[in-house]
């Protein structure tokens, strides 16, 4: 195969997206900013990427490949003690509830969980004095 051809075959058409999901995006640029601010380095995120990828039961295909870079960057963000998974957990969560209660069209907010605290959302305990 000559090299013009190995190039077809693995650039993306420039019609297609680049992300499936804006939450592949989303995850994609908080790599690059806690990265940026210097909580951890590309060595670390590639082991830990690494590690995620290798897991067993991963997609094939890779088909699930920002499902492990979520995972690694839950993963790192606990190793660096920034973050608990409880309380990935708990935002997760939140944001789901938010979801469901955020009327079709609008944009999802924190602040739309019925369920939020102070803990999750120190400034919910202020908005409602």
């Amino acid at each position: 195969m000559s090299r013009p051809d190995a190039a077809a075959r693995v650039s993306p058409d420039l019609d297609d997206p680049v992300f499936a999901e804006p939450w592949q995006a989303e995850a994609f640029a908080m790599v690059l900013a806690l990265h940026e601010k210097g909580l951890f380095s590309w060595g670390e995120w590639a082991d830990t990427l690494s590690s995620q990828l290798k897991k067993p039961g991963v997609a094939a295909d890779g088909s699930d490949y920002y499902d492990c870079w979520l995972r690694a960057l839950e993963a790192l963000l606990a190793a660096k003690s920034l973050a608990s998974p409880q309380h990935v957990e708990s935002l997760a969560a939140a944001w789901q509830r938010a979801a469901h209660a955020t009327p079709h069209g609008k944009p999802i907010l924190l602040e739309n969980d019925p369920e939020r605290t102070a803990a999750l959302w120190p400034s919910a305990e202020k908005q409602d004095s």
